[in-house]
């Protein structure tokens, strides 16, 4: 299983604007070129994360994105949602009545205590915490510090 590209681009982009010191909106186009990434395929992600409330925008000439709440309060679960929807690994997690097999099945059970794990790990995972892991890896691989 691989985390889809809109997850990964989303989460990028959520620990970019976190890491932004000043109170000031950023520019999408920004975010693109410190990430290295596609400002249109970012206009989708973006928009995905507006619409889960995890950002929200400013428009006019000093416009961007802010996150919607402080990234304490954003987990690494919202991002991957907002993203891509809900996260369990077979339909039968979710929608036990959809398979006859449900109630008898060994290999659901397993899916399902795999789905809780993945799950339970990406809710702890603040973005707080990954903005620090962020500066932490920059600073130790003596990268430029992009952010003020």
């Amino acid at each position: 299983m691989k985390i889809p590209t809109k997850a990964r681009y989303g989460v990028r982009v959520m620990v970019d604007i976190a890491l932004q010191k000043s109170a000031s909106p950023v520019l999408l186009r920004d975010i693109a070129g410190r990430q290295e990434l596609s400002e249109r395929y970012l206009e989708h992600v973006i928009t995905a994360l507006r619409n889960a409330g995890l950002v929200k925008s400013v428009r006019g000439a000093k416009g961007g994105y802010l996150l919607a709440r402080g990234p304490g309060l954003i987990s690494l679960y919202d991002i991957v949602e907002a993203t891509i929807g809900p996260l369990d690994l077979v339909d039968c997690v979710m929608e036990p009545q959809d398979c006859s097999r449900s109630g008898r099945c060994a290999t659901r059970n397993v899916w399902e205590e795999l789905s809780f794990t993945l799950q339970n790990k990406l809710k702890e995972t603040t973005l707080e915490g990954l903005a620090a892991r962020e500066l932490a890896l920059q600073a130790e691989c003596g990268m430029p510090m992009y952010y003020i």
